[in-house]
Parts: structure tokens; C-alpha cells; sequence
């Protein structure tokens, strides 16, 4: 290989892309790992990110996780899964970006790892394992905090994927859930203020955490623009409601289909944050935009059905944790959590942490059909191992 000639390439392409890129743009140049790394002469440090995250064992999960309604995937397989999801939050923080004179690789970056902790059964599954959480003493659990955790810590058999500050600090930014008209990035952001916000989370504490990067605040609003109308149209195949049922003045000024909203959405994103350091809808479409959140969350998310999808995740959620708990204190080397998770994680990741914190980033893990299985397992006579 004839390195010099990569290298002379390689440093003309990171000039050329950085002449397009906005005055508000993070620079390839800037990107900064908490520890060595080889150096690609072929990709720029956020295109590694991105690499390592595609070929992760946490992204090839995703398409085995629920988005939104539990146990949907076994009878309906065109209803949204998690890896749906992230793919279509990149395609449409792509999407504005390039718009935006972003730098797109970290944006794509950010968008594919930013759920990669999430826990089986989406938000259910989340609040479930937060309970076991809590009652054994390892603070709350949030999918964003445990997708950071899982690319320093659970990856590569416990070493880590050794990823940029950039790229960590925007997946542990994000938040579909919070409601922000404008979104300024905190560009002074350390090491130390992610740490300290993962303990004040994990204590129950609220607080008021945005990107460092123009991009992270890019992909946190786009999280929202991509469920937001997605989660109408699977509730609508569901038959959980009906199209008619959206608000009238809501579907007027953002549309009636997923499409027409994601359509006015981006471009109202792009036009308010032109030239500007900051990401942003103006006050009437965010407005509407609130309004059909709280729609959803009393028409959709707190439904009857979902509600009784809920009691069974809390329920056997319990079980599944005390019972791994109890495999490893009594040093059960046929339980699961030995067989496919202990028994591939390096001494590092055995001696940083805990029996509870085990359980946690194990359950994590799973996709929804091994979690049925590792309940069926333990709950159904004879079904044992």
C-alpha cells in the first residue's frame, strides 16, 4: 500500500468537503477520543464512528426491538421496530444538514448509535427495568445514558468502541421526548459534564442538557420529527384509532400523513436555522407540533391495550432481574447471562461493575423475542434450560 499517496488524498478531501461546510459546522479536524486510535487514511474520524457503530452486535439488535407496541412484531412485521426508526431519524437529520452545511458524517453517526441502549419493549420496557433498577440500588435507567454506556463500556466484549467526544456527547444528548422550540448547542461541554449529568439522572434529578455540536442538536430534534407522525400511522394500522381522530387544526398546519408532516417539519426546521447557531421550528409550528405530542400520548402511548401490553413487561421484568441476580450469586454457569453475556466480556468489564449492573446492561441487550423466551424459561415448568 502506497501510504504516503493515501495520506495526500485523503488530507485534499478533508479540504474540499470543509470548504462547504457552514461557519456553525463541527470540522473533522476537531474530532477527539478519550483515548489512541489508529488512524484511517481512507475516512475521517466521524465516518470510523459511523463504521463501528453499523457493525456493532447493539445495531444488528435494533431490528428485534420494539419501537412502540409490544409484542406487535409477531403478528405485524410492517410495524415500526427501533432499527425502522434510526434509520429514518439519519435519513432525515441527513436530510436537513446537508441543507444546514453540516458535517453529515457526524450527523449520521449521532443518528444510528443514539438508541442503542435501548432496553426491549421500547419506553415500557424502559420504565420496567428503571423499577429493578432503582430497588437494587444502581439509580434509574435511560436509554440514552446505557446507549453511552454500552459503546464505552459492553461493546467489544467489554473494551469499548472508543468513539469521539462529538459523536458520545450526541448520543447521550438526545431526547425525542422533551419539547424544544430552538435548540442552541453547549459548545463547552467537557468529559466531566457528561459524567456529572449521568449521576444526577441516575439520581432522579431533572436537568437542562443540550448537544455540544450543532449536529447532536440536528439529530435531537429530528428523533421527534421521525416518530412523531410514524407512531400515527402504525396506531392507525393498528386500529388503535383513526385518521380522522387527529386534531383538525393540528393536521391542518402539519398535515394528515406521516409524509405531510415530516414534509413540513424539515422544512420549517431548515428555514428557521439557516445561517443561524441553532436548530429550530418557529412558535406556531411548534405550537401545533406540542399539541399533537400530548395527542398522542392520551390517544396512543396511554391506550388500553398498550396499558395492558405494560402489566406483563413490569411483571415478568422483575422476575427476569431477581432471577439473574440470584444466577450470579449462586454462580449458575448455565444461566444465560453467564453463557452469552459474562462469559464474553473481558476481566475489565467484570471487576468494573456490579452483580445489579450486570443484570442491567444484559437485559438492555436483548431484543424482544430472547426476552419472551428468558421468560418462558423461568416461568414455565419444565421449559428450564
Amino acid at each position: 500500500m502506497d501510504r504516503k499517496k493515501f495520506i495526500k488524498l485523503f488530507n485534499e478531501f478533508v479540504v474540499r468537503s470543509s470548504e462547504h461546510y457552514s461557519e456553525f459546522a463541527c470540522k473533522n479536524k476537531n474530532a477527539h477520543r478519550l483515548k489512541p486510535d489508529d488512524n484511517c487514511f481512507i475516512r475521517t474520524e466521524f465516518a470510523i464512528d459511523r463504521d463501528r457503530i453499523l457493525h456493532s452486535g447493539a445495531y444488528r439488535r435494533y431490528q428485534g426491538k420494539t419501537q412502540v407496541f409490544s409484542f406487535t412484531n409477531m403478528f405485524d412485521e410492517e410495524t415500526s421496530n427501533r432499527s425502522l426508526h434510526t434509520t429514518y431519524v439519519s435519513q432525515i437529520a441527513r436530510t436537513i444538514a446537508n441543507m444546514l452545511g453540516l458535517n453529515l458524517e457526524l450527523v449520521e453517526s449521532i443518528a444510528l448509535g443514539h438508541d442503542l441502549g435501548h432496553p426491549p419493549f421500547g419506553h415500557d420496557g424502559e420504565v420496567a427495568l428503571s423499577k429493578s433498577c432503582k430497588k437494587a440500588g444502581i439509580g434509574e435507567f435511560h436509554h440514552n445514558i446505557q446507549s453511552l454506556h454500552l459503546i464505552d463500556h459492553i461493546s467489544r466484549k467489554g473494551k469499548g468502541l472508543n468513539l469521539t467526544f462529538q459523536v458520545r456527547d450526541g448520543i447521550i444528548s438526545h431526547d425525542g421526548e422533551a419539547h424544544n422550540q430552538i435548540i442552541h448547542p453547549e459548545r463547552d461541554k467537557t468529559e466531566n459534564d457528561i459524567q456529572e449529568y449521568i449521576k444526577l439522572r441516575k439520581n432522579g434529578e431533572k436537568h437542562n442538557w443540550m448537544p455540544a455540536t450543532l449536529e447532536g442538536c440536528v439529530v435531537r430534534i429530528s428523533d421527534t420529527i421521525a416518530y412523531i407522525g410514524q407512531d400515527i400511522e402504525d396506531a392507525i394500522r393498528l386500529k388503535i384509532m383513526e385518521r380522522k381522530e387527529i386534531p383538525k387544526d393540528c393536521a391542518e398546519h402539519l398535515g394528515y400523513t406521516n409524509s405531510e408532516i415530516i414534509d413540513t417539519l424539515v422544512k420549517n426546521v431548515i428555514l428557521n436555522s439557516h445561517g443561524k447557531d441553532q436548530v429550530a421550528f418557529d412558535e406556531e409550528i411548534s405550537y401545533y407540533l406540542f399539541k399533537l405530542k400530548k395527542f398522542n400520548y392520551q390517544r396512543i402511548y396511554t391506550d388500553k391495550n398498550v396499558k395492558k401490553a405494560r402489566k406483563k413487561i413490569d411483571r415478568s421484568m422483575e422476575v427476569l432481574f431477581d432471577q439473574y441476580i440470584e444466577d450470579i450469586r449462586e454462580n449458575n454457569k448455565i444461566s444465560k447471562i453467564f453463557l452469552h453475556f459474562l462469559n464474553r466480556k473481558d476481566k475489565n468489564y467484570r471487576e468494573k461493575f456490579s452483580d445489579p449492573e450486570f443484570v442491567r446492561d444484559f437485559i438492555a441487550t436483548m431484543t424482544d423475542r430472547y426476552y419472551n423466551e428468558e421468560v418462558k424459561s423461568y416461568l414455565l415448568p419444565g421449559s428450564f434450560y
